[in-house]
C-alpha cells in the first residue's frame, strides 16, 4: 500500500458494475485497501460473489442491485450508502457494456442501454453522489470509465466510442467544475487499455446485430491474447487514482499513442482512415 492509497484505507467506496470486470477488479483491491465497498451491478448474485470474496479475505463490503440506467435507482443508491455509512471516500463509475456492429444495424434498444449505461450511468453517478460528497466537506476520490477508445475511432465499435469520448469530455469539465467550487474532491478519468475481462463475452452482446457476434469473438481472441491482468490493471488504477492524478491510464504508451494519433488527425483536419490492421481486424 502506497502512502497515498493508505488515504482510502477505513473509508467507503462505492464502485458501479462491479459484479464483473474492472469493477469486480476495483472492488476486490479497494478491499485489500481496508476500504468497506459497496458493489453497485444490476446482476446481484455477481456482486453478491465478489463481495463474498472480499469478506472471505478479511475485508468488508456488500452487495447491492442497482440500474445505474434508471437516475432514480442512483438517487435511492447514494441516499442509502449515505443513510448507512455517513459518508463516502471513492466513488468509481465504473458500469459498462460494448456494443458491436454497424451504427444502423444496432437495434433502438441496444442503443439506448449502451448510451444509458455507459453515459448516463457515469453522468447521474455524479449528480446523484457529489452533493452529499460536498456537503461532508472531506477530501473524496471520484473516478469515471473512459477508456483507449476515447481519443480513437473504430468501426462496428461506433456506439461504444461515443460514448467514452463523452466520458472523457465531462470529466475534464467536471474536473474544472471542483475547481470552480474549491471542492476537496480530486477527479479522474479512468482510460484502460487492453485488460482481460468478460466485457467481449457472448452473453455480453444479447440484442446486437448477428454480425456483432463475428466482431465480439475476434476481439475476445485478442484480448485474451494481448490484455493484461486484470488484478495488475486494478492495481494500477487505484494508485494513480489515490495519487490525485486526472489522467489514470493501465497502458501509459498505449495512451500517449492513441492520443498524438487524435492530435495529429485534427491538426490535419484528415478524413477518418483506418490502420491496416484495423482492416485485418473486421476482415
Amino acid at each position: 500500500m502506497t502512502a497515498h492509497e493508505a488515504k482510502l484505507a477505513g473509508g467507503v467506496a462505492v464502485i458501479t458494475g462491479s459484479g464483473s470486470g474492472i469493477g469486480a477488479g476495483l472492488a476486490r483491491r479497494a478491499g485489500a485497501l481496508g476500504m468497506t465497498v459497496v458493489l453497485a451491478d444490476i446482476n446481484l448474485a455477481a456482486a453478491e460473489a465478489v463481495a463474498a470474496e472480499i469478506v472471505s479475505a478479511g475485508g468488508a463490503a456488500e452487495a447491492i442491485c442497482v440500474d445505474v440506467s434508471r437516475p432514480d435507482a442512483l438517487d435511492r443508491l447514494a441516499d442509502m450508502v449515505f443513510d448507512r455509512h455517513g459518508s463516502v471516500r471513492l466513488l468509481v463509475n465504473n458500469a459498462g457494456i460494448e456494443t458491436l456492429g454497424f451504427a444502423w444495424e444496432i437495434p433502438a434498444a441496444r442503443w439506448e442501454t449502451t448510451l444509458n449505461v455507459n453515459l448516463h450511468g457515469v453522468i447521474h453517478g455524479v449528480r446523484a453522489f457529489v452533493p452529499h460528497m460536498l456537503a461532508s466537506g472531506a477530501e473524496c476520490w471520484l473516478a469515471n470509465l473512459a477508456s483507449v477508445g476515447a481519443f480513437g475511432m473504430m468501426p462496428t465499435q461506433s456506439a461504444y466510442m461515443l460514448t467514452k469520448h463523452a466520458v472523457q469530455s465531462f470529466s475534464e469539465s467536471l474536473f474544472l467544475e471542483m475547481q470552480v467550487k474549491g471542492a476537496p474532491i480530486h477527479v479522474s478519468s479512468i482510460i484502460p487499455g487492453t485488460v482481460k475481462t468478460g466485457i467481449f463475452s457472448v452473453a455480453a452482446g444479447a440484442g446486437e446485430p448477428d454480425e456483432g457476434a463475428r466482431y465480439r469473438k475476434t476481439m475476445r481472441e485478442m484480448m485474451a491474447a494481448y490484455g493484461m491482468d486484470l488484478d495488475e490493471a486494478c492495481r494500477r488504477i487505484l494508485e494513480q487514482v489515490a495519487e490525485g492524478r486526472f489522467w489514470v491510464s493501465t497502458h501509459p504508451e498505449m495512451t500517449a499513442q492513441m492520443i498524438e494519433g487524435r492530435i495529429a488527425f485534427l491538426r490535419a483536419q484528415a478524413d477518418p482512415s483506418m490502420t491496416d490492421e484495423t482492416r485485418a481486424l473486421l476482415g
